[in-house]
């Protein structure tokens, strides 16, 4: 018979039992983590984008949502969080829990010009998320009635300063890039410009188009068919080089105005404290989509070049254009309690 006390450890051996059993739970505790990144994803992923179906920013994301699922095995389902410039859906995805589930398509007019426009913003950009990696850059062009006596940005700035009121540009909101484009070229020509303020890009344009105002500053994107059709006149993009899309359109550089490129970009951000596993598996998914021929090819039809890199080099990025764009912020006096 097998002896009683093999199955009733007592004294010596109850201890050794103890510390054997402490130490299997301690490694099974220490590998469910660990396992659940391996497995990652299992579910679909949900993409915050904080901002209203159909604009540029909203069309990019869907886009990028498609080709990433495809990457990762799962489906990522865009959910529209819009409100206060796109600060609601970048606080919600801030407080979301950091399992690679949740992610917000980040704005440069949300992440690093909000916190200087906004006296009380529900988020640090460079805090609160995990940068996962940029999507691509967006291409502002300044463009004018084709009745008005505006052909070069020479021309805005010469007759801004022949009128008592200068002229007025017309942009997509307060504080977005296109608005800070236009601040910065008063500060950098001097020319005398005054901002209209509309709830979107569209109606901006609507009315340059029909002599409302002479000037408006927007993504290429919006711009591209008016341009193309006669409507408006394309005076200059804020790129580094000139865009595929109307590649004889001079850049500010080009116009004359030195060290001037102001592009929006957008890009992908998850809640801080991502597991380096998850964060990493996303960069290499993410670069894949934007190094894939026909994802860049749709993109830039939305007027977006792609630009795959790494989470540090979004972070940096990230960082500069905070500073950067406080100077131009506190200058212009843009400010929204």
């Amino acid at each position: 018979m097998t002896p009683q006390h093999l199955f009733a450890p007592t004294g010596l051996r109850r201890r050794r039992w103890m510390a054997v059993a402490a130490g299997a739970l301690a490694l099974g505790a220490g590998a469910l983590p660990a396992l659940a990144q391996d497995a990652w994803p299992t579910r679909p992923i949900r993409l915050v984008v904080p901002f209203t179906p159909g604009g540029v920013t909203d069309t990019s994301g869907r886009l990028v949502a498609e080709y990433l699922g495809r990457r990762l095995g799962q489906q990522v389902i865009v959910d529209n969080k819009p409100g206060a410039s796109g600060n609601i859906g970048s606080a919600l995805v801030k407080d979301a829990a950091p399992d690679g589930y949740t992610l917000v398509l980040g704005f440069d007019g949300t992440m690093v010009i909000n916190p200087h426009v906004f006296s009380k913003l529900p988020f640090d950009t460079l805090k609160d998320f995990t940068p996962i990696g940029k999507i691509g850059d967006a291409t502002l062009i300044l463009v004018a009635h084709p009745e008005a006596p505006l052909k070069t940005v020479a021309d805005v700035v010469s007759v801004s300063k022949s009128r008592p009121g200068g002229l007025s540009f017309g942009t997509s909101g307060t504080g977005g890039t296109p608005h800070i484009a236009g601040e910065l070229l008063k500060m950098r020509t001097g020319a005398n410009l005054t901002h209209v303020l509309y709830k979107g890009g569209g109606q901006a344009l609507t009315d340059v188009v029909g002599g409302t105002i002479p000037l408006v500053y927007t993504a290429v994107a919006g711009a591209h068919g008016f341009v193309k059709n006669g409507k408006l006149r394309a005076l200059a993009v804020s790129s580094a080089q000139r865009t595929p899309a109307l590649p004889d359109v001079p850049t500010f550089i080009e116009a004359g105005v030195p060290d001037f490129v102001v592009n929006s970009w957008v890009g992908l951000l998850a809640p801080a404290g991502l597991p380096p596993a998850i964060a990493a598996r996303l960069n290499t998914a993410l670069n894949a989509v934007l190094n894939d021929p026909e994802a860049r090819d749709k993109l830039r039809v939305l007027g977006i070049e792609a630009a795959p890199g790494s989470a540090e080099q979004f972070r940096d990025e990230m960082r500069r254009d905070l500073a950067r764009y406080a100077e131009v912020v506190k200058a212009a006096g843009i400010k929204i309690d």
